[in-house]
């Protein structure tokens, strides 16, 4: 009698033991489906085909006038930029004949900005008309220093871009105004930004025809006649161009300017608007 209960009682555990390892072998599976399901395709935001892909933007250096030394480090800087955010990918345009092939609507297609760094005089694009347009459906524009010191001679660029540059002094540091902190383009730059650089004057006001962003609320100590005198000097802007965008900064004269970490998040957040991303 005692071993037929010490066999009852061992065929028991035996059971329970079969009965607890089919649990946890269901459970375990119902969890492994669970991550597989969170990790799958289906997921928000989780996997690789819903992360987007990089833009592509075609980074204009070719000059038809003064050529700036800082070509080289802009054109460094801005591929390095849109690399470390995943933000985009450059091409060059960096020759004549690029621009002949290049800014042209077939040239263009699969581009989603254009960036005039440092650009100068009158670049030999055979339909500006055309090219304008292409921002105005719905791209984006981004210029840099010079790139205002460019097409004097086309009031639809200047008009694109917002503004003409007219003239500049001595370098000279300058604290600018801060003035819609908001924007990616300013955001990083706190209430003031100190730089020293080559500081534009331009042909026309321009405060509510753009979204302002940078200013002066003095002239710089550049040797000029009106040199520290009060006054309203534009620095950098966005504004909307039909459907697409612009953002125009006057500063990046000087190679230790494209190289200021605070000057390269201020024309990374003017790109990324201008993607609008």
């Amino acid at each position: 009698m005692l071993l037929r209960t010490t066999r009852q009682l061992r065929l028991g555990r035996d059971s329970l033991r079969s009965w607890f390892s089919a649990k946890a072998g269901w459970l375990c599976g119902l969890a492994a489906g669970v991550v597989i399901a969170s990790c799958s395709g289906d997921g928000p935001g989780t996997s690789p085909s819903s992360i987007e892909p990089p833009s592509r933007v075609l980074v204009v250096t070719h000059t038809e006038g003064f050529r700036h030394s800082s070509i080289p480090i802009a054109e460094a800087t801005i591929t390095d930029l849109g690399r470390r955010a995943n933000l985009f990918s450059t091409t060059f345009c960096r020759t004549a004949a690029d621009v002949a092939t290049m800014l042209t609507p077939s040239g263009l297609a699969g581009i989603d900005a254009i960036v005039f760094a440092n650009t100068t005089g009158s670049l030999p694009i055979r339909d500006l008309p055309a090219v304008l347009n292409w921002i105005a459906d719905g791209h984006g524009f981004a210029g840099m220093h010079s790139a205002s010191d460019t097409y004097h001679d086309a009031p639809a660029y200047i008009d694109m871009l917002g503004n003409e540059f007219r003239t500049h002094g001595d370098q000279a540091a300058v604290d600018a105004i801060v003035e819609t902190p908001s924007h990616p383009a300013s955001s990083p730059l706190g209430q003031r930004f100190h730089v020293f650089d080559e500081i534009y004057k331009f042909t026309a006001p321009n405060r509510g025809t753009v979204t302002m962003l940078l200013s002066l609320d003095r002239h710089p100590l550049d040797g000029l006649p009106e040199a520290g005198q009060p006054g309203d000097l534009p620095l950098a802007w966005a504004k909307d161009y039909g459907r697409g965008r612009v953002f125009y900064t006057a500063l990046g004269h000087r190679e230790d300017v494209w190289q200021n970490a605070l000057y390269q998040q201020h024309i990374l957040g003017g790109i990324r608007w201008v993607l609008r991303r």
